[in-house]
C-alpha cells in the first residue's frame, strides 16, 4: 500500500487541481448548482477564505487560504467531492477498490496541491486559475467564463474585466 505524504502548513495558501475520472465530459459545469451547493456546504462548516476558484467541464484549479491553526485542506474536499457526487447520482464504472471504499467514480481518487511559498508564487497560481479557460479554448477572454471567481473580483471593481494575464509557466497540477 502507498502511502501518500501532502505538505501540511496550517493557516497556509494551497493550490488545487481536482479532476474528474472521466476526463473530456462536462459534469461540472453541467451540474454547477450541485457543485456550488456541495462548496457552500463545505465552507459553512469548514470556513476558508478562497482566493482564486475556476470549474471547467472536467476539472477544476482553486487556491484557498485556510484558517490559522488549520491544515485540513484534504477533509474539506472529500466533503466537496462526497456531497457533489451523492447530489448528481450517476452511477459510474467504478474499480473494485473504489468499490470497496464506497467510492462512486465520478472524481479522481485524489487531487494535486501545490502550498504557495510567497507573493510571486501565489501571483503565478493565481493568473494560471483565472487564465485556464482561455487556455483550454472554451473562452477569448478570462472575463467570458462564467464559472471563475474573476467575476467575483470584476464585480468588486479589484480587477478591470479586460485583463488577460500574463503567460504563466510551471507545474500546475496533472495533465
Amino acid at each position: 500500500m502507498s502511502e501518500y505524504r501532502r505538505a501540511r502548513v496550517a493557516g497556509g495558501t494551497y493550490f488545487f487541481t481536482v479532476n474528474l475520472a472521466e476526463r473530456g465530459g462536462s459534469l461540472l459545469v453541467d451540474e454547477i448548482g450541485a457543485l456550488r451547493e456541495a462548496y457552500r456546504r463545505t465552507v459553512a462548516e469548514a470556513p476558508f477564505r478562497c482566493e482564486a476558484m475556476v470549474v471547467l467541464p472536467d476539472h477544476l484549479h482553486a487556491l484557498w487560504t485556510l484558517p490559522e491553526g488549520d491544515s485540513a485542506y484534504s477533509e474539506r474536499w472529500r466533503r466537496i467531492k462526497a456531497r457533489f457526487s451523492r447530489s448528481v447520482g450517476q452511477a459510474r464504472a467504478r474499480s473494485a477498490s473504489k468499490r470497496a471504499k464506497r467510492e462512486c467514480g465520478i472524481w479522481q481518487r485524489r487531487f494535486w496541491e501545490h502550498t504557495i511559498r510567497d507573493e510571486r508564487d501565489f501571483t503565478a497560481h493565481l493568473t494560471y486559475c483565472w487564465s485556464n479557460p482561455v487556455r483550454h479554448g472554451l473562452v477569448q477572454r478570462a472575463a467570458d467564463w462564467p464559472f471563475s471567481s474573476f467575476q467575483r473580483e470584476v464585480r468588486a471593481g479589484r480587477v478591470d474585466a479586460a485583463w488577460v494575464g500574463d503567460s504563466v509557466e510551471g507545474d500546475f497540477g496533472e495533465a
